[in-house]
């Protein structure tokens, strides 16, 4: 398997996902690992599953 472009890494407060390619922060600040949406993002890449991805993530914060 070869290098993955998104990645979870862990930041004060949470999680943030890193776009190795663009080589910069992709997305909001995650309380929880947001696991299912980086593989999402490095697998498919179907459009409405991240969005209903990055939908139930951002309701987990409040």
């Amino acid at each position: 398997m070869g290098r993955r472009r998104y990645v979870a890494r862990g930041v004060p407060g949470g999680y943030r996902i890193w776009d190795n390619k663009a080589r910069r922060w992709w997305g909001d600040l995650y309380e929880l690992c947001p696991d299912d949406l980086v593989a999402e993002l490095n697998g498919g890449r179907d459009s409405a599953a991240l969005t209903a991805l990055m939908k139930r993530y951002r309701a987990e914060k409040r």
